[in-house]
């Protein structure tokens, strides 16, 4: 939603359709899906012809990490979001590909503070809508069943605890 207020063009990659549908009312103006999908760093580069300019990996697994940076472009760069744990603690990483196309990786625990006016300024100004990813909300005690079902992914938004 936010690269898309900015004028990026978003290609959205998932494994689930309804999520890929969700993705372009938001404002994807391009959607891959991953499942069964050999060639998806070849459709990145078609779709950006040539490699995207920045790569999000907001899923943190060794597959979409590698997938994320072999579709960059010359001085791309690949933000890493989603925690590499457990099996994906070391993924695989084409170095060759940094080198050769001078990318950058960057890891990244979320937006910094100081970057806060200026999104709250385009939500007030209406280029961003935050409630539409708002899946539900839930209580407390409602939170520790759908943290243990994460794994499953089920939500195409998220879920908000509003009652304690």
């Amino acid at each position: 939603m936010i690269a898309n207020a900015i004028g990026a063009q978003v290609t959205a990659i998932d494994i689930n359709e309804e999520t890929l549908s969700f993705a372009k009312q938001l404002g994807a103006t391009s959607i891959i899906n991953a499942t069964n999908n050999s060639s998806i760093v070849e459709d990145i580069k078609d779709i950006t012809h040539g490699g995207a300019h920045v790569s999000i990996d907001a899923l943190g697994s060794a597959e979409t990490c590698f997938n994320s940076i072999s579709g960059l472009r010359k001085r791309g760069k690949h933000i890493q979001v989603g925690l590499m744990t457990g099996d994906h603690k070391h993924p695989k990483v084409p170095m060759y590909m940094v080198l050769a196309n001078e990318l950058e990786i960057i890891g990244s625990h979320g937006m910094q503070a100081y970057k806060y006016p200026e999104m709250l300024k385009m939500i007030s100004d209406g280029k961003l809508h935050p409630e539409k990813l708002i899946a539900r909300t839930i209580s407390l005690e409602e939170a520790t069943i759908a943290l243990s079902n994460l794994n499953e992914f089920k939500n195409k938004g998220v879920l908000v605890i509003n009652s304690f």
